[in-house]
């Protein structure tokens, strides 16, 4: 009796034992996908359970027949036990590919919206030319002021004015600012005196310039990796919905908010594949579970990138700890370089926060895929 009352439970509308996942939180949508994957196939075998102990009660009326009319009673009846558990099988089938591909579709909605937050952040970062800036000290006032002061107490007759593009080039700079000093008419003190203010822009300079050019290069290598990404979901998007002969791209859904017109389109699929029979059932089967396990492929595809630029972040934050004379320094440290510091500690905050990977083991794939649970 129990068992039957659980039957009518399950199949009444308001049942639920699942909470609304988080909306930001696709681990918490792949719990419920699982969940309602194990929901569902508890309840059809329940159902299963009843016509088949109904097919072995006529088994038995089968066994124990004399005449014709008996067991030709019996075979219809059993026919029609059979049609009904390949009708449970095909709808349980049915139930399953549908809650497995809208929370793949979930989840990809999810990932898609951190892919495009992930593209933000690396179009903000500095570029190429911010980062030159601050490790070229031609850059800095007071290593302008020194240059404009030897200029004016240099010997004329030997005196050499760079050009443009090289008057931009630290080193050769640097070698003319003292090859100047050396040459001018400034007295010991006072060229000791001029070499203390820029003492720290120019070791800070020459220090960092090949750490910080790391810094911008491997950023610019993210940031394409994450171009890549993008373009391989928003692709993905597309194969996913194809089957159910939805057309728009991933970005014209988000920005028209037209999830629901899938929903639809699935539903109208799943009619389809109800309607149809024999080979082309089954392919049309396959092709509503054939994206999944893409989606899959790309969730390690998500989670390599992102466990690849935390370790490229925090890689960041130890070449930018490493100046050693920075507390020596601290007040004519460039404000851009104290800024990157806390850019990149955030950065490493968000790598492991908001673009979390997805927690897909194993054993979880097997259960989406297949709907196998090897502990049970």
């Amino acid at each position: 009796m129990k068992k039957y009352v659980l039957i009518v439970l399950l199949f009444l509308p308001g049942f639920r034992v699942l909470a609304s996942p988080d909306n930001s939180n696709p681990n918490e949508v792949i719990a419920q996908l699982i969940a309602e994957t194990r929901l569902i196939n508890e309840r059809y075998g329940l159902l299963l359970e009843v016509k088949l102990d109904e097919l072995a009660a006529i088994n038995q009326i089968l066994a124990v027949a004399v005449t014709t009319e008996q067991k030709v009673d019996a075979l219809i009846v059993k026919d029609r036990i059979m049609d009904d558990i390949r009708k449970l099988q095909n709808e349980n089938n049915a139930d399953i590919s549908k809650v497995r591909y809208l929370k793949g579709l979930q989840v990809m909605r999810i990932l898609y919206e951190k892919v495009l937050s992930l593209d933000h952040h690396f179009a903000s970062v500095r570029t190429l030319n911010e980062m030159n800036k601050m490790s070229n000290p031609n850059q800095y006032p007071e290593y302008d002021k020194l240059k404009e002061i030897l200029k004016s107490k240099r010997d004329k007759k030997f005196a050499v004015d760079l050009t443009s593009m090289l008057g931009t080039n630290t080193l050769v700079s640097l070698v003319q600012t003292f090859t100047n000093m050396i040459g001018s008419t400034l007295t010991k003190e006072e060229k000791e005196t001029e070499i203390k203010n820029v003492e720290c822009i120019l070791d800070f300079t020459l220090r960092m310039q090949n750490d910080l050019n790391t810094i911008y290069f491997e950023t610019a290598y993210l940031q394409s990796n994450s171009e890549k990404v993008k373009a391989d979901i928003e692709n993905l998007f597309k194969d996913y919905t194809k089957p159910i002969g939805y057309a728009q791209t991933l970005d014209a859904c988000r920005k028209g908010d037209d999830w629901e017109a899938i929903g639809i389109k699935m539903d109208e699929y799943l009619l389809k594949v109800k309607n149809s029979a024999g080979t082309t059932q089954y392919k049309m089967q396959v092709n509503m579970e054939f994206p999944i396990d893409r989606l899959l492929q790309f969730i390690t595809q998500y989670n390599n990138f992102i466990d690849q630029a935390g370790e490229f972040y925090q890689k960041f934050k130890i070449i930018l700890g490493s100046y050693e004379n920075e507390k020596q320094c601290e007040t004519k440290l460039p404000l851009e370089y104290k800024k990157l510091k806390a850019d990149i500690d955030i950065a490493i905050e968000k790598f492991n926060v908001a673009y979390k990977p997805v927690e897909v083991n194993g054993t979880k794939m097997k259960e989406i895929l297949y709907g196998l649970n090897e502990f049970e």
